[in-house]
């Protein structure tokens, strides 16, 4: 398995790029976000790779960041979503905002993929919901560690729009999720009055 290449860009395309590494050229396939990224040609990058191996030949993804990797991973999982749909969903939102949608049961973001109808969409979210909450747990700080902060926020009659405002302005020295969570609370009553 390819786990991860560094090279240089030799041509970028509107879905793929091609790396050289060591006087070979890598087809790399990559979402929206990932190409609009990427370097100019001969210029060198990192990227994170996903090997998927079919009966009608094998195709390479590339990731700028091993967070969009994970999601990649846990969205083909699914079935009826391949290689090409995991990579849409990663170009419609950055990973922490589809890993926050996942959790908090907001399908609008995956509603904007072309091929994933309400009902994919459901599936999306009802089969990744617990296993995005483990990924993104431990972490204090970034939109992906504030999912379980937004959730408790939420579910005592927050709007999310004002906790992602608090939590944007939080001192990054606020660390652990029930500490974001009491610091909010303090935040959010102060505005209230």
């Amino acid at each position: 398995m390819i786990s991860s290449l560094e090279g240089k860009i030799l041509l970028k395309s509107e879905k793929y790029f091609i790396l050289e590494t060591n006087g070979i050229g890598y087809k790399v396939f990559g979402s929206e976000k990932t190409l609009s990224k990427i370097p100019q040609t001969g210029q060198n990058i990192k990227v994170w790779t996903y090997l998927s191996v079919k009966e009608n030949g094998w195709d390479l993804f590339g990731f700028l960041n091993f967070e969009e990797l994970d999601l990649f991973a846990l969205l083909i999982t699914i079935p009826g979503i391949g290689p090409k749909t995991a990579m849409n969903i990663l170009g419609v939102a950055s990973v922490a905002d589809l890993q926050e949608a996942i959790v908090l049961g907001d399908e609008t973001i995956l509603g904007k993929v072309s091929g994933i109808g309400k009902k994919m969409a459901q599936k999306i979210v009802l089969e990744l919901k617990s296993k995005v909450k483990k990924l993104s747990k431990g972490e204090a700080s970034g939109v992906a560690g504030d999912i379980e902060v937004i959730d408790a926020l939420v579910s005592l009659g927050y709007r999310i729009y004002e906790v992602r405002e608090i939590l944007q302005k939080l001192p990054a020295e606020v660390k652990g999720v029930e500490n974001r969570v009491k610091e909010c609370l303090k935040r959010l009553g102060s505005t209230k009055k």
